[in-house]
């Protein structure tokens, strides 16, 4: 038997197409990028995340000559999280980029598969769904209403129970 996975997300061609409000948290990203530690993929990725104690915070991606040791936004964000504002959970996160390698930041990136694990893990502990907002630092924005979306199968604590 043969089975389909499939998610829908909205496509804007520019944040001028987003609420007030979503366009506010993705400035944020976008200008958090500049913050970012990258000096060898020289790929600046930048998040801002509105809590539901209304809160924004931020994180960007610290990178390492150890490779391994290399942490992205999506998870410096978390982890500034559980530190800073215990309880709060995430409701909307905005991801964006600057390739510093060829200037190109026009299009949408999407989390890896340790964020996406990490932001579905958030969801289970504090059982809030993430929106997501990404683009570039201009051009297209695409609108994910459940992070878990990007994680078809995904293995979570309901497996190990």
């Amino acid at each position: 038997m043969i089975q389909h996975l499939s998610f829908e997300y909205e496509v804007y061609t520019s944040s001028d197409q987003l609420s007030k409000e979503d366009a506010f948290l993705l400035q944020q990203a976008r200008s958090i990028t500049a913050q970012s530690y990258a000096p060898y993929s020289k790929f600046h990725v930048g998040a801002a995340a509105l809590l539901t104690n209304g809160e924004i915070i931020t994180g960007t991606n610290q990178e390492n000559a150890s490779y391994p040791v290399a942490i992205c936004a999506e998870r410096v964000l978390l982890s500034a999280l559980s530190s800073r504002f215990p309880g709060a959970a995430v409701t909307t996160m905005a991801i964006s980029f600057h390739n510093q390698k060829n200037n190109k930041s026009r299009h949408p990136i999407s989390p890896c598969g340790m964020c996406r694990q990490a932001l579905v893990e958030h969801q289970f502990h504090f059982g809030q769904t993430i929106r997501l907002i990404l683009s570039g630092q201009e051009g297209e924005v695409y609108l994910i209403k459940d992070a878990s979306s990007l994680l078809p199968l995904g293995f979570s604590a309901e497996d190990m129970q």
